[in-house]
């Protein structure tokens, strides 16, 4: 029996997310907290490398979904794989701030144009019927790319964090690659359907006598915009965003100097939350096309409140484990649905755009949540202050979600983007 090629893609797309997961976008916080230790750094200053990696992501967001559209997505990611390598050999020299800025710039950027977005546009295009599970399945990847933490600490403590990162700058080029051939454009284009499924043996098979699917109605990116819908996904995604990227890079620093628990243990942490994102994944690949993914959604964002929370206050290691189960479960189930919901809302004509426009705006809480940590952190000396105001937030961020019902289905299936 034939495989369809859509699921190779999902395979190639699990192996990139799960190479971009480890050798950096996971273990980040490592960097930041040996950088801090080593050199002297504020962490207003280390959270301003975070800072400028999200705005990175608002900015290109749009000009990527273009791309993405119009060109597909092989070369982009083939180049994005390059660059981020080089910006992973630029992190291996760092002296200087500066220098630190533009190698995370460089890793940023490689990172878009390889990682998450343009495999998220990939794949849409494929599956409709399973598009949940295969995005969960590619998430997989990067969940289980947060489970090697302990061994990137590992490296860090005993090879230097320059000779670990220059050995995941080889990697980077030597893994991903060849994994990016993999990944194909439409695939009309190849002479494939969506799901495998030929929609002329479909009609056949069902009869004239039978109840016909629904003709998915494929929004432009003006009626996109329109659209309370949009404005609302992207403004719960942002919110969600304050937490994860806050936790990435301050979790480390804060059960070290916070909590005053050591390296390998902080790290230890961080994986077990990883792991809780992983079966957050597989939970999401299970039911994702079953349930209603705005409801599951906001249910997520009280979960990240809840374990951001638990991080905050933690007293002992039980804290430490609720605020991994609680958030890893959560960025694990939603972070999938973020493409799939919107693909099911607006079609897969415009896609790439679509969510470039929205990864832009989500990119608020990207840029906002380490350094509204970091800087309120510096000012009262830890994180209680920052980590609690991101918590309620994240937590006001499940109205939006409840409220981002289906749009009104008003448009022809045949327009065209604009």
């Amino acid at each position: 029996m034939k495989i369809f090629y859509g699921w190779r893609m999902v395979g190639a797309s699990f192996g990139i997310q799960l190479m971009l997961g480890t050798l950096l976008l996971q273990s980040f916080g490592l960097y930041i907290a040996i950088l801090s230790q080593e050199m002297g750094w504020s962490k207003t200053t280390l959270s301003g490398a975070a800072a400028l990696q999200s705005m990175e992501s608002a900015v290109i967001g749009p000009v990527l979904g273009w791309m993405l559209d119009r060109f597909g997505p092989q070369s982009i990611i083939r180049w994005g794989i390059v660059i981020f390598s080089l910006g992973l050999f630029l992190l291996s020299q760092v002296e200087t701030v500066s220098t630190f800025y533009v190698s995370a710039v460089l890793m940023a950027v490689g990172a878009s144009l390889a990682g998450y977005f343009p495999l998220s546009v990939a794949l849409v295009q494929w599956f409709e019927k399973n598009r949940a599970r295969a995005l969960s399945i590619m998430g997989l990847g990067f969940a289980m790319g947060g489970m090697m933490v302990p061994a990137m600490a590992w490296l860090i403590e005993h090879w230097g964090w320059r000779n670990t990162a220059t050995l995941s700058g080889v990697l980077a080029l030597v893994l991903g690659l060849p994994l990016a051939r993999v990944i194909r454009r439409r695939p009309e284009d190849h002479g494939e359907h969506v799901d495998g499924l030929d929609p002329a043996l479909n009609a056949a098979a069902t009869g004239p006598g039978s109840a016909q699917p629904l003709v998915q109605v494929q929004f432009t990116v003006r009626q996109a915009l329109r659209t309370r819908t949009f404005w609302l996904l992207a403004t719960g995604h942002g919110l969600a965003l304050l937490v994860v990227n806050a936790v990435s890079v301050h979790a480390i620093t804060h059960m070290k100097e916070g909590l005053g628990y050591s390296f390998a243990a902080a790290s230890f942490v961080i994986m077990l939350m990883h792991f809780g994102q992983f079966l957050g994944v597989l939970l999401g690949a299970a039911i994702g096309d079953k349930f209603e993914m705005r409801k599951v959604t906001a249910l997520c964002m009280l979960s990240h409140a809840l374990g951001l929370l638990a991080l905050t206050y933690a007293s002992g290691m039980a804290g430490l484990i609720a605020f991994a189960v609680l958030h890893g479960l959560a960025w694990g189930l939603r972070g999938p649905f973020m493409s799939a919901i919107r693909a099911d809302y607006f079609g897969r004509h415009a896609i790439g755009v679509i969510l470039g426009l929205s990864a832009a705006i989500a990119a608020v809480g990207q840029v906002a949540g380490p350094l509204v940590a970091g800087v309120l952190a510096d000012l009262t000396g830890d994180y209680r202050l920052g980590f609690t105001l991101l918590a309620i937030l994240s937590a006001l961020g499940s109205l939006a979600f409840m409220l981002a019902t289906r749009p009104g289905q008003k448009v022809a299936a045949s327009s065209t983007v604009s």
